[in-house]
């Protein structure tokens, strides 16, 4: 039995209506080469995907193709994000994913940039497919758990196999090869591992980007070893690493958004702020459906009953669940919209809400964690600023006499500003768990 879709005020509407989806996550492949020991797609409670086709057919990623350009000109999208997902999405091949990124392209109107991802675990990938993925501008975003074969343990076959060996070459031959197609490498947090030691393997594959994803859990299924603040913990010690070391590293989505939220600048992250979510699925078979977070919680929970053969994604954006995503506070729990962190937070992760009876107005799951790592983020960043001030008094004030003090401050509080600045005019896709 399933939960029914959470009852909200209304959706999100304005004088165009719902807010328009700009992420589109194509299931290329239905099948994954590993079997992943907490894939919260294949291991959960979600077995819906048995009864797909095991890949899209032309007919499926040619509507899905033409809907997409249909939502882009209805909406007047200047761009929008591809995202070609699995599984495996090379289980398909490297040239049916740059066909149909470049039919996209083809189909949405003139001025409409399409940002085509694929989201892989990189066994697969050989200079061959890397130099047509490349040259069809596909980027390659790669999900791994660290940098080493003890982060990446659970990460194995169908055999039960180590995965490391073939994901490695793939990364690093990405990062070697084809810099220009190497998007950034996803990884679900794992609090037994050490997380600085994590984080600096990571740093040895050279991704440009860098996404930090809490395991999909909700109150009726915690997620794994969830004591005190934990993930709070872990996050924390990896955020002062990255801001300690004096210069961008690398990309940290979460902690860059964290950033520009707390300064009061926009940011695009399904895991904090209250953007309104817009992001939707096509599966294998070509059913429209909510992302696959969603499947963490119930059996049905990401069902919307429309396909894009018989509906359009302004049809999926008057679903209830969607609308749901797209309604701000109204949509959160009482506690959520009474918190002083609610601007910076959003509820978190919607999927981590799911209590079994109560659906997912309720705080998150890991709302103690979230409380740590937001507070954290904001006591560096009030010290960076604060830094940065005396700084700027300490340079001008020798120069008042002369010429004034009209420059802006320097050190911490500078770079503080520029983080932030850097996340809102990012716009980048958390691909894998982060969209889906």
């Amino acid at each position: 039995m399933t939960d029914p879709a959470p009852a909200v005020p209304g959706p999100r509407t304005g004088p165009e209506g719902p807010f328009p989806f700009r992420q589109f996550i194509v299931k290329m492949h239905g099948r994954c080469n590993l079997a992943c020991t907490y894939c919260y797609l294949y291991e959960g409670p979600d077995s819906g995907w048995r009864d797909r086709p095991a890949a899209a057919s032309a007919a499926v990623l040619d509507r899905t193709a033409t809907r997409i350009a249909e939502h882009a000109a209805r909406h007047a999208l200047r761009d929008l994000a591809l995202v070609l997902h699995g599984g495996e999405p090379l289980l398909t091949g490297a040239g049916p994913l740059a066909a149909f990124a470049g039919r996209v392209r083809e189909l949405v109107p003139p001025g409409c940039q399409v940002h085509a991802t694929v989201q892989t675990n990189a066994t697969l990938l050989t200079e061959e497919r890397l130099a047509v993925l490349a040259d069809a501008g596909v980027r390659v975003g790669i999900s791994l758990d660290g940098g080493t074969a003890a982060h990446n343990r659970r990460r194995v076959d169908h055999a039960g196999r180590p995965s490391w060996p073939a994901a490695a070459r793939g990364a690093r031959l990405a990062a070697e090869r084809f810099p220009e197609a190497y998007a950034g490498v996803l990884t679900v947090v794992d609090p037994t591992m050490d997380p600085v030691e994590t984080y600096e393997s990571l740093l040895g594959l050279r991704p440009p980007a860098l996404d930090l994803l809490l395991p999909h859990g909700n109150w009726s299924a915690p997620p794994p070893g969830r004591t005190g603040v934990r993930y709070g913990d872990w996050l924390c010690a990896v955020f002062d690493r990255w801001w300690a070391a004096g210069r961008r590293e690398v990309r940290v989505r979460l902690f860059e958004e964290c950033v520009a939220l707390l300064l009061g600048l926009p940011a695009a992250t399904e895991a904090l702020g209250l953007a309104p979510f817009d992001a939707v699925v096509v599966e294998t078979d070509g059913s429209i459906e909510q992302v696959d977070s969603l499947k963490s919680a119930y059996p049905g929970a990401a069902r919307t009953g429309l396909d894009v053969f018989r509906h359009t994604f302004d049809d999926a954006l008057r679903h209830p669940g969607v609308a749901a995503r797209q309604a701000g506070p109204a949509s959160l729990a009482q506690q959520c919209r009474a918190c002083p962190l609610l601007r910076v937070c959003g509820g978190g992760h919607y999927a981590h809400r799911y209590r079994a009876g109560h659906g997912f107005r309720n705080p998150s799951v890991y709302c103690a964690d979230l409380q740590r790592f937001i507070r954290h983020v904001s006591s560096r960043v009030a010290e960076a600023a604060s830094a940065g001030s005396a700084a700027s008094a300490a340079t001008a004030a020798p120069a008042s006499a002369g010429r004034g003090s009209g420059g802006r401050g320097s050190g911490g509080g500078a770079r503080a500003r520029s983080v932030a600045r850097g996340s809102a005019r990012a716009g980048t896709v958390s691909t894998g768990g982060g969209a889906s």
